[in-house]
């Protein structure tokens, strides 16, 4: 299943259960779909939309000088693919990278995050490999 079918079918479960504050999280993801060109989203789209929606929230938090994660990001979180972390990453380069190919470390991040896509950030490669 689709992950934008996913959360319309999670929009009409949570009117159901009357989970009015998940019910208005859900209403702005989808109008946030509704905004875009195509209707019917693939998923790298749908999560990018999600990650943007994610980051404006917690900066306006930042902004309110509230820190603490809401409802609103957990809610969003759960429909974002699991993130690979540091040791998934420094394995794969690991076994996939061969440094003599490039003239620095820094242009390995190209083939990595090839590799990885959302389910990696780009900082925390970066950062492992400055410590390489």
């Amino acid at each position: 299943m689709m992950l934008q079918e996913q959360i319309k079918k999670d929009l009409a479960a949570a009117m159901k259960a009357k989970d009015e504050e998940k019910k208005s999280i859900l209403r702005v993801i989808m109008g946030e779909f509704g905004r875009q060109a195509n209707k019917s989203l693939p998923d790298n789209e749908v999560v990018g939309i999600i990650k943007k929606l994610i980051k404006s929230e917690k900066e306006v938090l930042a902004q309110s000088g509230k820190a603490e994660a809401n409802r609103f990001i957990e809610v969003a979180e759960a429909y974002l693919p699991k993130m690979a972390d540091e040791n998934d990453i420094k394995a794969w380069i690991a076994a996939n990278v061969d440094f003599a190919q490039f003239k620095n470390k820094m242009q390995a991040m190209k083939p990595i995050m090839a590799h990885f896509g959302a389910a990696a950030d780009g900082n925390l490669v970066k950062q492992i490999l400055q410590q390489m």
